[in-house]
């Protein structure tokens, strides 16, 4: 699942392609707005919402709406000028196009497609806790948020969009790593084992801000191939050399793979599993390399 760098970045791009101009087509694949036709709504604007997108449209049918988007897995809009040819999956995976003199903006594989009135936003992300990556970033209220269960691991706890909205599986790894904590530590045992939930925060923070500008989300310092993190998607620790354990969390279909390192990260550890037991070749390809 793209991490919330990933969305806006995306949001920004599709914000400085599409604000101001007007649809001169609209095309929605999915069931529910099979004949919505928003050709010519001009679109007001596009932002981020965490890992969510939100495109605002003003005048023309589209006035006083936003169409809300998710990546989710693998969701991804492309921008292609005209005449070019659309390389973002097959057909059937196309599941809107949005057309504006000289520029079509295809969105593929996304699994949330809806419109709701502008006004109306917070019931597709008022749920969200405060947005990394937000104008009105509020890291007293995160910190508020993922210290109300104590008993949570500060892994599990970074994933709930719910308590703090833009961190994925590769940021929790990086973060807890720079934190110097294993994934499956407490929130409330985070001092005894040499940190805070403040400087946790601050870390998760940081490390998207650094990232949101570039594709490349590099949490080393270092672009170079192989070394762009620390634990994460790596066999060895970057920074000591020891074994990378691997070993998943969450409950079933929401399973994600921790990463950690036994030397540098402290805190409470289940019995590690390769990862190529928990993807194992016969299902396919996947992303995670053993």
């Amino acid at each position: 699942m793209p991490e919330g760098d990933t969305v806006w970045l995306a949001g920004r791009r599709l914000d400085g392609a599409l604000a101001g101009k007007t649809l001169t087509g609209c095309d929605f694949r999915v069931p529910s707005l099979a004949t919505t036709d928003l050709t010519g709504s001009t679109v007001a604007g596009v932002r981020s919402v965490g890992k969510h997108l939100l495109t605002r449209f003003e005048g023309g049918p589209g006035d006083g709406l936003t169409l809300h988007t998710h990546f989710r897995m693998d969701g991804t809009w492309h921008l292609y000028p005209d005449g070019e040819r659309w390389r973002g999956g097959a057909d059937h995976q196309v599941r809107a196009v949005l057309r504006t003199d000289g520029l079509t903006v295809v969105g593929y594989r996304l699994p949330v497609v809806e419109l709701v009135a502008t006004d109306d936003e917070d019931s597709v992300v008022g749920h969200l806790g405060p947005d990394v990556l937000g104008p009105g970033w509020d890291p007293a209220e995160a910190v508020r948020r993922l210290g109300a269960d104590p008993a949570r691991m500060v892994g599990d706890a970074l994933l709930d969009q719910r308590l703090v909205a833009g961190l994925g599986t590769l940021y929790r790894a990086e973060t807890c790593f720079l934190a110097g904590v294993t994934p499956f530590t407490p929130v409330g045992a985070l001092r005894e084992h040499g940190t805070t939930l403040e400087r946790v925060v601050a870390i998760g923070h940081r490390l998207l801000d650094l990232n949101k500008d570039r594709v490349l989300q590099a949490t080393t310092g270092d672009t170079r191939r192989g070394r762009h993190h620390w634990v994460f998607e790596q066999r060895r620790c970057l920074r000591c050399g020891t074994g990378v354990l691997t070993a998943t969390t969450g409950v079933p279909p929401m399973e994600r793979i921790a990463w950690w390192c036994p030397r540098c990260q402290r805190g409470p550890a289940p019995a590690p599993v390769p990862v190529r037991e928990i993807f194992p070749p016969t299902v396919g390809r996947t992303r995670y390399r053993p």
